[in-house]
C-alpha cells in the first residue's frame, strides 16, 4: 500500500536544463477530423468502467484508491466514479436505474458525513474531505490531509451527477438537490483563513493550513473555477490572479511548441476532463494566443519529445512507448545503472527534466498518454496500441498503473508490483485517478459526453466567468 501523500508533496528530481525537441516530436496542427480508435477501445472503456463500478461499496458509494492491494477509500476515485456511472448509462452496460440509486447512496453518505475539526472520527470539515477515508466508516485515514483539490474532483463528479440525472423522479431530483447543498456547504475561504491570497493545498487538525498553494500552472485550475463560483462562500474576485500571479516561471519551448509548463502530464488533464477550455480564454491565454486545451496538446507533445530525446537513457521509452505523470512506482532506490548511480521512486509524480515538478527514473504509465486522448489523438491511439502490447499491462480492469523497463533487479523489496521478467518492473494496481482520465477522456473524445452536460452548469458558466473567460461556448 503506497504511504497516503499529496501529489503536490514529493520532492523534485536535480534540473536537466533546456531539452532540444526534436522535429519530429513537435506539435502538429490541430486535427481536422478525428482518427478512428481501434476497436478494441471499447473493450478498455468497459474494463475501466467496472473499476468503479464492481468495486464501489453499496452501502455508502466509496471506491478504494486502488485493487486489489486492500485500500482506504480516495475521494477523488469517487468524483471520478461520479463521472463513470453515466457512461455506464449510455453505453449500455447498465441501467438508469441502477446508476442514478448508486449516485444517491453516494451524495447521501458525502451530505451526512461527519464534519468537524476533530482529528478523528470525521470525513471532513468546513464542507470539504479529507484525502483518503475509511472505505466502511468514512473516517479520516490516519493523518491524512483536508484536500481543497481532491474535494474538488469530488465536487465536479457530484455536479455532473446533478448535470446528468434530470428526470423529473424521486432519485434523480434528490440527487439534483444533494448536489446543490453539498457544493454550497463548502467554505472556500476556510483555505484562505490566515490571510494569504491564494487557496491552500489542504489543512491538518493536528497543524492548519499547508504552507503550499495552488497557484499556476498545475492541476488546481479548477479548485478556482469552484472557489469564485460559490453561492455561499466564494473567494475574492481577484482570487484568479492569485493562481496566475507565477505563470512567468512556468513557460517553456518557444513558437508552436511555447507552453505553460507542468511536468507531471495529470496537471494538464484533471480540469480539462470535466471543462471544455475549446476556444475560451483568460486573460493570460488571451495575451499568449492560444488556449487551455491547445496548451493541453502542446505540453502532451512536449511529454513524448522528452521520452523520444530520453537524456537518462532508461530501457523502453519510444516514440510510442512514453507517458510521465503520477503513479506507481517500483521503490525508493540509488543503484548503479548503464555507468552512473540511478534514482527509483514508489509512488511519485513523474515528469520531463527542466519543467516544474520535474522527475523521470524510467517509469511510464497509460492514464498519461491515454488522459491526454482528447489534446492528441494521433499520438495517443499509437501509444496505447503500444501499452497494450506490453506484457501483463492490460489485464482484469484495463492497464495496471505503471510499467519501468529499466528497473530489472530481483533481489529489492518493491513498494508494490512485481519484476515481470526480463520486461523490467509491472505495477500490479489499478489506482482510481489514473483509471477516471483514461475513461472520461475517452468519452470526451467520443462526443463530448462529459464537456457537453458540465457546459450546461451553471457553476462552471458563473465560475468561468468570474475568472475572466469569454469567448467560445461561452457567448453561445
Amino acid at each position: 500500500m503506497r504511504i497516503p501523500v499529496t501529489r503536490r508533496s514529493l520532492l523534485a528530481a536535480p534540473a536537466l536544463g533546456a531539452l532540444a525537441v526534436p522535429a519530429t516530436a513537435r506539435p502538429l496542427l490541430a486535427q481536422t477530423t478525428k482518427p478512428a480508435l481501434p476497436d478494441w477501445y471499447a473493450d478498455l472503456e468497459r474494463r475501466t468502467f467496472d473499476f468503479f463500478w464492481e468495486l464501489a461499496n453499496r452501502k455508502n458509494g466509496l471506491v478504494p484508491d486502488r485493487w486489489p492491494t486492500p485500500a482506504f477509500c480516495s475521494i477523488a476515485s469517487v468524483g471520478y466514479a461520479l463521472g463513470a456511472y453515466p457512461i455506464g448509462v449510455e453505453r449500455g452496460w447498465v441501467t438508469r436505474a441502477a446508476a442514478a440509486e448508486l449516485t444517491r447512496t453516494t451524495l447521501r453518505f458525502f451530505w451526512n458525513a461527519p464534519q468537524g475539526s476533530e482529528p478523528t472520527g470525521k470525513t471532513g470539515h468546513k464542507g470539504f474531505f479529507y484525502h483518503f477515508i475509511d472505505m466502511e466508516t468514512g473516517h479520516r485515514f490516519r493523518n491524512v490531509e483536508l484536500s481543497s483539490v481532491d474535494t474538488t474532483i469530488l465536487f465536479m463528479g457530484i455536479l455532473f451527477a446533478a448535470e446528468y440525472f434530470d428526470a423529473d423522479n424521486a432519485v434523480e431530483t434528490e440527487i439534483r438537490k444533494l448536489a446543490v447543498d453539498i457544493y454550497a456547504r463548502a467554505d472556500w475561504n476556510f483555505f484562505r483563513s490566515d490571510g494569504r491570497a491564494a487557496i491552500s493545498m489542504g489543512w491538518h487538525p493536528e497543524t492548519g493550513l499547508i504552507p503550499a498553494n495552488w497557484t499556476g500552472y498545475n492541476e488546481g485550475m479548477f479548485v478556482y473555477v469552484l472557489a469564485l463560483a460559490s453561492p455561499t462562500h466564494a473567494v475574492p474576485a481577484n482570487s484568479w490572479e492569485a493562481w496566475t500571479a507565477k505563470y512567468a516561471q512556468c513557460w517553456r519551448g518557444t513558437g508552436d511548441t511555447r507552453h505553460l509548463a507542468f511536468a507531471p502530464l495529470f496537471g494538464h488533464q484533471y480540469s480539462h476532463i470535466w471543462i471544455d477550455f475549446r476556444g475560451i480564454r483568460d486573460k493570460p491565454m488571451r495575451e499568449a494566443g492560444l488556449d487551455y486545451f491547445e496548451n493541453s496538446r502542446r505540453a502532451t507533445y512536449a511529454n513524448r519529445a522528452y521520452c523520444i530525446a530520453n537524456p537518462m537513457g532508461w530501457s523502453g521509452y519510444s516514440k510510442d512507448i512514453w507517458g510521465l505523470t503520477a503513479c506507481d512506482g517500483p521503490g525508493n532506490y540509488q543503484i548503479p545503472f548503464k555507468g552512473r548511480t540511478a534514482t527509483f521512486y514508489g509512488y511519485a509524480a513523474r515528469g520531463p527534466l527542466g519543467q516544474p515538478d520535474e522527475r523521470d527514473d524510467g517509469t511510464i504509465a497509460p492514464t498519461a498518454a491515454l488522459g491526454s486522448l482528447p489534446f492528441a489523438p494521433e499520438i495517443v491511439v499509437p501509444a496505447a496500441q503500444a501499452l497494450r502490447q506490453s506484457p501483463g499491462l492490460y489485464a482484469k480492469y484495463g492497464f495496471l498503473d505503471a510499467i519501468n523497463p529499466s528497473f530489472t533487479w530481483t533481489d529489492k523489496k518493491l513498494e508494490v508490483g512485481r519484476i515481470n521478467g526480463a520486461h523490467g518492473w509491472l505495477g500490479t494496481d489499478y489506482i482510481g485517478i489514473d483509471q477516471g482520465p483514461i475513461l472520461l477522456q475517452a468519452a470526451n473524445y467520443r462526443s463530448d459526453f462529459v464537456w457537453k452536460r458540465m457546459r450546461g452548469s451553471k457553476v462552471i458558466r458563473r465560475g468561468l466567468e468570474l475568472a475572466g473567460f469569454t469567448g467560445g461556448w461561452l457567448a453561445e
